[in-house]
């Protein structure tokens, strides 16, 4: 199938999601091979404006592929080593020996999945500074090396690094080294200068106030470097074919190639049921599809398919085997389950299954 035809079926599938009422709207973007973008938006969002092509998203997890690509620039610059030890660069309150680089990059370092409540109180006046010294507080959950436990924690630590190395504020060290140089329009801790596409179902109890996950310009505030991003199709399209050679030069080809390809030793884990597999393959941040089942990616798109999936209800990836990558921002949190349970036909039409 060649890009015209991928993309008419893929938005022939994002219509399909949208008028099954799973999902207000949502914007498809793919490129094959070396190819410009191609972007569809169908449906729209949680208040019912029409998505354009090139609306900002809240992409939530998606920003750990442009937290990543920040350490590997530092790795390929002699700056950082993936196997040092965080607490070569950052003060910790308690140092664990065995936590390096690599292990916070692909979750085996062995912190939980996120900061408690009493950590950082989500409440007005929290920053990502006081969010910063939380992770630097943090202790393990497990030993290292020994399971794959998804965490923001770890790259809470991540960004703590790149700001050690590259002195700058985490926000402003991301924008140098990874949206400026992708040609990105990105937005981490500041206010974008148009309205992101809202989100529906967010859950919780700060659900429509002015602290609202996702929608609020408080969330916004924090500039979460697991989380935060705001930026549109085009955008998570680019950081996940970063790690494919896009543009050339941007990675050096060996940490490319290690960066998407299994990291874990065929530790087990995930991140809480049903999404936790005996073998858990990923990368130095994108995760490896590997044959985990059940999983957002249909199996046909190869066990060497490697991206990321967010929270707000979106999805980055790239399957080297059909030279094809890909985008899914949808306008619908992924806590009703349709990111899991439906998505796949977009991406199995991207991915050129009939």
């Amino acid at each position: 199938m060649n890009s015209i035809s991928r993309l008419a079926a893929a938005h022939a599938a994002a219509r399909s999601l949208v008028a099954s009422g799973r999902i207000p709207g949502v914007v498809v973007a793919l490129a094959v091979g070396n190819r410009q973008p191609d972007i569809c938006a169908v449906g729209s969002d949680a208040d019912g404006r029409p998505l354009t092509p090139d609306d900002l998203f809240p992409v939530a997890s998606i920003t750990k592929l442009a937290t990543a690509l920040a350490v590997l620039r530092l790795v390929d610059r002699g700056s950082i080593a993936l196997d040092d030890p965080v607490d070569r660069f950052l003060h910790r309150e308690a140092p664990h020996p065995g936590v390096t680089i690599r292990r916070l990059l692909c979750h085996t370092a062995g912190f939980s999945i996120d900061l408690s409540a009493d950590d950082a109180p989500y409440e007005p006046g929290l920053t990502w500074e006081a969010l910063g010294h939380a992770c630097l507080r943090a202790k393990l959950r497990h030993q290292p090396g020994t399971e794959v436990l998804y965490s923001n924690i770890g790259y809470g630590l991540l960004a703590l690094v790149v700001e050690a190395r590259a002195g700058a504020r985490f926000r402003n060290a991301l924008r140098d080294l990874v949206l400026t140089p992708l040609g990105i329009e990105g937005y981490l801790g500041e206010e974008p200068p148009r309205a992101p596409a809202r989100i529906a179902d967010v859950r919780g109890r700060h659900r429509a106030t002015a602290l609202e996950p996702f929608n609020s310009a408080f969330w916004r505030s924090l500039a979460l470097p697991w989380a935060g991003l705001i930026t549109n199709a085009a955008g998570a399209l680019a950081l996940v074919r970063a790690f494919r050679g896009h543009p050339p030069g941007f990675l050096s080809p060996p940490l490319r190639a290690a960066a998407v390809t299994d990291q874990t030793g065929h530790l087990p884990g995930g991140f809480i049921e049903p999404l936790r597999w005996e073998r858990c393959p990923w990368g130095l941040g994108p995760e490896v599809r590997g044959v985990k089942e059940p999983h957002w990616l249909p199996s046909s798109v190869g066990a060497d398919s490697f991206g990321h999936t967010g929270a707000s209800g979106c999805l980055a990836w790239a399957a080297p085997g059909a030279d094809v990558a890909w985008a899914i921002l949808g306008a619908r949190t992924a806590d009703n389950g349709w990111l899991l349970r439906h998505s796949r036909t977009i991406s199995a039409a991207v991915a050129g299954e009939r």
